[in-house]
């Protein structure tokens, strides 16, 4: 683990997700590993031969997409790059949140250390200094099509790299130039080859994805906290989350669910035995270690294909000094991110969708173990927690409708130069959107399972329910009238993502 890192050092290692966490949401400092630098300026030096010996290369002495078969003079490769990022910024819609554009930033930075893309170190340095300098280009959330890689989005990056555009800087949006001046940034005229190096890649997808990611993989242990005490204060049958059962479908996900249930509800009063109350529970509950188990089996293997992409050169053409080669190929295609975006988005959307059943249960008098009417003893006179159970529903049935994959559908472009694209961008921006909606629906079953334990009695939880039970306490007080819900149901999805309450999570699951 490395949240307790102060800086990231980029290039000396595979970035992991925390790394991309610490860096965009908790600002942590970069760093360019020296070994790293040295390949740089052998790929730039490369590349400046090229111009000399004047090869026709693509985006060097070439026009980009359908054009790369016009020739352009070395005299007019510098005006080549300017005039590629000033006509491909065409980002449409809202700005990309702080912590997104920040990741994005650092996984260019790290592509580009691999020294395949001819770029030189002080365009990169000076990409370092707008992250340790808080300066954040505006880059919009629309318009990428996925290959050749975040073209437009990323050009609203370089924009700020070349000091134009706009971009924040101590909470202010303004003119991109005048946010490096007041960070003591110097603007960087783009050379032959750079701009191509700034905007061919997969980095905006693979931002969002690396950050949506990290939450959904925290909310799968939320879940299974949240669904614990859902069974414990339905008087769950603990039978099902026995070993037995799971060591003769030995799915990892669907193992690991069920130990998790059994050491979070260790030591419950309320949890019964087969024949106990019932012989057997509803799929919501019992089902829980097949459902969330499948869902962890599929972020496994996102996170396994992030981590690829991340520690990737996906730009185009690609330098090979040791070869002697410059090779045009395919790299920036975002099909390899966009799959796996789509994947994420039905995975976290079943953790949602099932949630949401729980609650159902928590709240319907005719099947809630005899709790109170929608979690209110004054029922008529108070409503309780019957729109929150609809809240939830409406956030569930967003999510299905977001899930519907994006990597499917491809629109040809640049006069069918270009005729598969991927549409990862969007996928990625969808599963986001999932898992955003997923916080706040555990945040409901959170809430409304801590209500329901109330009247079951919190010191008859288990040693991991109550400590759930009791971190939701921190933050929404009991109240038995009616009284507004959705600020509770705000903080709770916020402070879930928070990096001390996951490492606090993660210490209880450890025990």
């Amino acid at each position: 683990m490395l949240l307790n890192k102060e800086k990231v050092q980029v290039g000396s290692f595979p970035l992991t997700l925390e790394d991309v966490v610490l860096v965009a949401r908790n600002k942590h400092k970069v760093d360019i590993a020296e070994e790293q630098k040295e390949k740089v300026n052998r790929s730039r030096e490369y590349v400046e031969k090229l111009l000399d010996d004047k090869k026709v290369v693509y985006g060097l002495t070439t026009g980009f997409g359908k054009f790369s078969d016009t020739y352009i003079p070395n005299d007019q490769a510098k005006n080549l790059q300017i005039n590629l990022i000033r006509s491909h910024a065409c980002g449409i819609g809202e700005p990309f949140s702080e912590d997104v554009v920040r990741a994005i930033i650092l996984l260019r930075v790290n592509a580009l250390l691999y020294g395949h893309s001819g770029i030189r170190l002080k365009v990169v340095e000076t990409m370092v200094e707008m992250l340790n300098k808080g300066v954040t280009p505006m880059i919009p959330e629309q318009g990428s099509l996925g290959a050749s890689g975040d073209l437009a989005p990323l050009s609203h990056l370089a924009l700020v790299i070349m000091g134009e555009g706009e971009a924040y800087f101590n909470g202010e949006r303004m003119d991109g130039g005048k946010a490096m001046r007041l960070a003591g940034i110097s603007p960087v005229s783009l050379e032959a080859k750079e701009g191509l190096a700034l905007i061919n890649g997969t980095q905006v997808m693979t931002a969002v994805g690396a950050l949506a990611c990290w939450d959904a993989l925290n909310l799968a242990n939320w879940a299974d906290y949240t669904s614990a005490l859902t069974t414990e204060v339905l008087r769950g049958v603990r039978q099902a989350f026995e070993p037995e059962t799971h060591r003769i479908r030995p799915h990892a996900g669907q193992q690991l669910v069920a130990e998790n249930i059994t050491k979070i509800t260790r030591g419950s009063q309320l949890m019964t035995n087969q024949g106990e109350i019932r012989v057997q529970d509803a799929y919501s509950l019992r089902c829980v270690p097949q459902v969330h188990g499948a869902s962890r089996d599929a972020l496994q293997h996102i996170h396994d294909k992030l981590i690829v992409e991340m520690n990737s050169v996906t730009d185009n053409p690609l330098i090979f000094v040791d070869e002697d080669k410059v090779i045009s190929g395919g790299n920036f295609h975002g099909q390899p991110m966009a799959l796996p975006m789509d994947y994420l988005s039905i995975a976290v959307a079943e953790l949602a969708n099932i949630s949401e059943r729980r609650i159902e249960r928590l709240v319907n008098p005719q099947l809630n173990d005899q709790l109170p009417n929608f979690l209110t003893k004054e029922g008529g006179m108070n409503s309780g927690l019957m729109i929150a159970q609809y809240a939830a529903a409406s956030l569930v049935s967003e999510n299905k409708f977001l899930a519907h994959p994006a990597s499917v559908d491809s629109i040809p472009s640049s006069a069918n130069q270009e005729d598969h694209v991927s549409m990862g961008t969007i996928a990625a921006r969808k599963a986001a959107k999932i898992v955003q909606n997923a916080y706040h629906v555990m945040a409901i079953e959170l809430f409304s399972a801590a209500r329901a334990a109330e009247y079951k009695g919190p010191e008859k939880l288990g040693i991991g329910t109550n400590w759930v039970y009791s971190f939701c306490r921190q933050y929404v007080p009991h109240q038995e009238e009616d009284h507004v819900m959705y600020n509770y149901f705000k903080q709770l999805a916020d402070e879930m993502k928070e990096i001390e309450a996951v490492k606090a999570l993660k210490e209880q699951l450890a025990v």
